[in-house]
C-alpha cells in the first residue's frame, strides 16, 4: 500500500517541498527587511527628520515614508 513516507521519497514531493520552503524562506526575508525599514524610519522621525528628508535619504517616495510610519 502507499504510505506517506513513499509520497516523501518522490522526486515531486522533494521539489515541491523545496519550492515551497524557499519562497516561505525568501517571503519571511522580505517581511524582516520591512520592518527593519519601518523602525529606521521612526527613530528617524524620533530624530526630528522630515519625511521628506527620510525619503530622500533613504532613495524611497514620500509616500512609502508615509505609509511606514502608519
Amino acid at each position: 500500500m502507499f504510505e506517506i513516507t513513499d509520497l516523501k521519497q518522490t522526486r515531486f514531493y522533494q521539489e515541491a517541498f523545496l519550492e515551497g520552503w524557499e519562497k516561505g524562506f525568501e517571503e519571511g526575508r522580505q517581511e524582516v527587511r520591512q520592518e527593519e525599514r519601518r523602525l529606521l524610519i521612526r527613530r528617524m522621525r524620533d530624530r526630528n527628520h522630515s519625511p521628506e528628508n527620510i525619503a530622500q535619504l533613504l532613495d524611497i517616495s514620500v509616500e512609502e515614508v508615509q505609509r511606514l510610519l502608519t
